[in-house]
């Protein structure tokens, strides 16, 4: 019976593999991430930007922080 066994060009092909998939499968879940955190946390400045408009622009951003 034959064994077959694992070389170093396996390996790297095996590795190369993964990280083009892994490239591929982990773009647009980072992706959709950063957009839902950024949206979620432009809401929340808006919010406290609103609950505090009438207090002057230096102490909203001290209160709230920047908008970007």
């Amino acid at each position: 019976m034959k064994e077959n066994s694992i070389t170093r060009k396996h390996l790297v092909y095996s590795l190369l593999t993964g990280l083009l998939i892994g490239a591929i499968a982990g773009t647009p879940i980072g992706w959709v991430t950063h957009r839902a955190y950024a949206e979620q946390r432009f809401a929340k400045n808006l919010i406290c930007r609103e609950q505090n408009r009438n207090q002057p622009e230096a102490v909203v951003q001290s209160i709230c922080g920047s908008r970007f």
